[in-house]
């Protein structure tokens, strides 16, 4: 059995090789867990199971933490993330980048020192909770889902000169953002249910398609249209400490609502607390958004520590409890320890690296950036997933290409997990999956 300083000392390296991947545009965590995990399956990583687990959670820590960097400088947001996009880009062309940057941290040391005071009391809150939401959580999700479509907005142009014309417009707009949650939805239902993957890839199955939605259709929309942003003159933030507070809070709740909740992202349940919170203005969201994605990535983590209680939610968790369960209290506290030290020191790495990132930005060429970071998503989706992933990966890619051209939000390509789970939790997904003769 390591020492506990030992098992620190592996949520230190964790964080160092989290916050690189993170300075990556395109490159997720997961990728990178997913070799690990492979190396450790095969016995090549040389480390138990217990230091698997705490160099995990080092990782996600410093790559929620620095990849906040790119997407807000280069504008590569992960499915998390994707919800903050436009505020963030609408900061970065102000000339306001690192504050952007920074106010995604501070909402993340926000959710980390919520969720190291509530620690003690997950055990004795989420049993009844989850007593409660287990038979409802069908409908629930259902209604997530109701209202993110009902949510999407339409763009009427002034100049439209006749009500029809208007008409038109508006729904040409929201009829995108519909078609993106179908098409995602069907595009999921067929790899869940019989995905062209190979067994050995199964923990991979989302991979090429979380690319091809998320990642490729933003590189490409720079590639094609990127130019420098303008320069970062605002080196500080003006935020106070109650709009940081309140902002954080907010984030937090709804990261731990899709901490808990089956299939739903942070992004969208920072999204369900902001509006349940009547949180306004851009400052208020990012803040909010940077929480709800630390909440929802550490939260759904910290759970599968927690003795007894038997919830495994988010990839991370999946991913590690496939190969190593934690047990005993110790671990707990131990994993507690490590996500407030390695929060510390990432929210450190990004406090130095956004200033000097601040200055490089008007000298950055986008398009070679996107061209490279495109690269090394297709070849991470090669090598773990080989040609059938690139298959799925294009197909993905040309679904997350419709609300970046034509319009709607691309929060809708979270279809591709909430369509066919939600299905399966009604019962009628095996009957949908048999219609179309899947």
């Amino acid at each position: 059995m390591l020492t506990d300083l030992t098992l620190i000392g592996f949520a230190v390296l964790g964080t160092f090789l989290g916050g690189l991947v993170g300075l990556v545009p395109g490159l997720h965590v997961y990728n990178v867990a997913g070799l690990a995990l492979l190396l450790f399956s095969s016995g090549e990583l040389g480390i138990g199971g217990e230091a698997l687990a705490f160099l995990l959670i080092g990782l996600t820590i410093g790559w929620i933490t620095l990849s906040h960097i790119p997407g807000v400088f280069l504008f590569a947001p992960d499915d998390s993330s994707v919800v903050a996009v436009l505020p963030a880009t609408k900061f970065l062309l102000q000339g306001r980048g690192r504050e952007a940057v920074l106010l995604m941290g501070l909402g993340g040391l926000v959710a980390t020192a919520s969720l190291l005071l509530i620690a003690p009391l997950l055990d004795q809150w989420l049993r009844p909770v989850r007593v409660i939401i287990q038979p409802h959580a069908h409908w629930m999700l259902v209604a997530v889902i109701a209202f993110m479509l009902l949510g999407e907005w339409s763009r009427v142009g002034d100049r439209d000169p006749t009500p029809l014309r208007r008409l038109a417009t508006a729904w040409g707009y929201l009829g995108a953002g519909l078609l993106t949650f179908v098409l995602s939805g069907l595009f999921g239902l067929v790899l869940m249910t019989r995905s062209p993957l190979a067994i050995e890839n199964a923990f991979q199955n989302l991979l090429p398609a979380f690319v091809g939605l998320f990642t490729l259709p933003g590189l490409l929309q720079i590639g094609l249209m990127g130019y420098p942003p303008p320069a970062q003159p605002h080196a500080d933030f003006e935020a106070q400490p109650i709009e940081i507070i309140r902002g954080g809070l907010t984030g937090t709740i709804g990261g731990l609502f899709a901490s808990v909740m089956p299939v739903v992202s942070g992004g969208i349940g920072g999204l369900l607390a902001g509006h349940a919170t009547a949180i306004r203005g851009d400052r208020l969201f990012i803040i909010s958004q940077g929480a709800s994605k630390t909440a929802y990535f550490l939260g759904s983590l910290m759970l599968l520590f927690v003795p007894g209680l038997g919830l495994t939610r988010g990839g991370m968790a999946w991913m590690l409890s496939s190969t190593f369960v934690p047990y005993g209290w110790r671990l707990f506290a131990l994993c507690v320890a490590a996500i407030g030290a390695c929060s510390a020191l990432a929210f450190m790495g990004l406090w130095l690296l956004s200033h000097p990132m601040a200055r490089l930005t008007a000298h950055l060429r986008p398009r070679a950036i996107a061209v490279g970071s495109g690269s090394i998503a297709i070849l991470t989706t090669a090598y773990f997933t080989s040609l059938p992933g690139l298959m799925v990966m294009l197909v993905g890619t040309c679904i997350g290409l419709i609300p970046v051209f034509v319009g709607g939000r691309r929060m809708n390509c979270l279809g591709v997990l909430l369509f066919p789970i939600s299905l399966n939790m009604l019962g009628i997904g095996p009957v949908l999956a048999q219609w179309l003769g899947l």
